[in-house]
């Protein structure tokens, strides 16, 4: 089998469900889940280890990550935000573990309830713990709100890579950057991400872009010039950030993997397959909308042949 060009990890059972007002039932989240890994997306991120006052949405995460680890095949990753919480993980038998740490002061603080500091030092942790516990299971960071902030506007980019590096010494396996308030441009997205890969090298990590302004893909394409080959997306561009205002419409997984399949660029996705995951998307959260241009359209007359 060839090997995929670039590698897309779907966030939409995290991602996607923390930020919708309704919670999906267990049942419905495994077989979305179930659908989405028969597509051929080999990584998912299925929930995150939060207090379930905090975020009802992610109250049956371990029950999720119980039935996502029996699926051959896939790297079943979560969101913790803190040792607490890379305990559970690692206790539940997650893949990958990934840290919400903010650029941005105020976000983390809106987020997190700490500062950048403090969360580098959160991070120091839980590497110790994944060194003692499961030395095998990666631990990365996407850099949120990397491309500027709602809540105090923008965020210097020396103060990005500079955060990046303090990751990495924290023992993090890789950092990626996110663009959580859709306010990135693709001359941006060159510029930044080829200072960290030209400070992380081989630990600098995936692009997370948001389509909150109709730039999510054309940013995608841009990390993509600049040799990012690791994408952040979520089926039916479902998704935000609940802490950022305005933080709507994560990249659709369904768009992303046209893009990347006209051009020649191999996803290992079947797109049919991808676009059918929407029916139990559907069948678990009734009525919240869902995007993406390629499902309304259609594949084009041939596709695959």
């Amino acid at each position: 089998m060839r090997r995929p060009d670039v590698h897309i990890s779907e966030v939409g059972p995290r991602d996607g469900l923390q930020s919708v007002q309704e919670t999906m039932p267990t049942a419905d989240k495994c077989r979305w889940i179930s659908a989405l890994a028969a597509a051929g997306l080999h990584e998912i991120e299925v929930g995150s280890f939060v207090p379930a006052k905090l975020l009802p949405q992610m109250a049956d995460v371990a029950d999720v990550v119980r039935h996502a680890i029996t699926i051959p095949g896939l790297r079943v990753m979560a969101l913790v935000p803190n040792r607490r919480g890379a305990e559970a993980a690692l206790a539940a038998g997650v893949h990958k573990l990934t840290l919400p740490v903010s650029a941005s002061e105020a976000h983390s603080l809106a987020n997190v309830r700490k500062t950048r500091e403090q969360m580098v030092a959160e991070l120091r942790e839980v590497v110790a713990l994944r060194n003692e516990r499961a030395p095998s299971v990666p631990v990365e960071v996407g850099l949120s709100t990397a491309f500027g902030c709602t809540l105090q506007g923008a965020v210097a980019e020396d103060e990005v890579i500079a955060l990046a590096v303090a990751c990495v010494h924290a023992g993090v396996d890789e950092v990626g950057l996110s663009d959580t308030t859709g306010m990135a441009n693709p001359v941006q997205v060159r510029r930044l991400f080829t200072r960290l890969r030209a400070e992380l090298g081989a630990r600098a990590g995936a692009a997370h872009m948001h389509n909150t302004r109709g730039l999510g893909l054309a940013n995608c394409l841009a990390a993509f010039d600049v040799g990012v080959r690791s994408f952040d997306s979520s089926l039916g561009g479902l998704g935000g950030c609940p802490y950022a205002p305005g933080a709507s419409g994560n990249v659709v997984t369904e768009d992303l993997v046209f893009m990347f399949e006209a051009m020649g660029v191999n996803t290992d996705v079947d797109l049919s397959l991808l676009i059918a995951a929407r029916a139990p998307l559907k069948a678990g959260l009734p009525g919240e909308p869902v995007y993406g241009m390629t499902p309304e359209a259609g594949l084009p007359r041939g596709w695959g042949n």
